[in-house]
């Protein structure tokens, strides 16, 4: 996931991405994070596939935006306790003095909830980012690559476009 910050510098990341369909393709975050920070400033985004065996690439560009607190809900209650404790106890993307400190956060935040289930917490949650241009790329031993470009236009078609590799 590539975002850009308030300093107009590109910054990427690996994201987790829990679902893809004809809305868009999700991702489940902190949103003080330094992504979520990010997209509040700027709400546009990229994502890029590899494949490397394949020689493939996929590239997606679009506005991101955040999903309902109800998806949300729902995947946050589905992942594994351990999962929902760090997600709650990691300030993520902040500087921590050690690893000492974030595991007695955790800790902290399991005693918290030993008897009962972690509520999602506010400031975490989904991303969805909404596809407005797509690119494909499949490499050759040529280096005469394919490359094609599918362009939302104003009017709600996708124009197709081959670009030079």
């Amino acid at each position: 996931l590539a975002t850009v910050g308030s300093n107009l510098r590109p910054s990427t990341r690996v994201v987790l991405i829990k679902d893809c369909d004809a809305r868009g393709v999700v991702w489940f975050t902190h949103y003080d994070s330094r992504k979520g920070v990010e997209l509040a400033g700027n709400p546009f985004a990229a994502l890029q596939f590899h494949w490397v065996e394949l020689e493939r690439t996929v590239r997606i560009e679009g506005r991101v935006e955040k999903v309902s607190d109800a998806e949300s809900d729902a995947y946050f209650h589905s992942r594994p306790l351990a999962s929902r404790i760090s997600a709650i106890a990691s300030p993520q993307s902040q500087v921590v003095p050690d690893r000492a400190t974030l595991e007695a956060q955790v800790a902290r935040v399991a005693s918290q909830y030993s008897e009962q289930q972690p509520p999602r917490p506010d400031f975490w949650g989904g991303y969805r980012l909404i596809p407005d241009d797509w690119q494909f790329w499949q490499g050759r031993r040529s280096r005469l690559h394919d490359r094609l470009h599918y362009r939302l236009q104003g009017d709600g078609v996708w124009l197709r476009e081959r670009l030079a590799p």
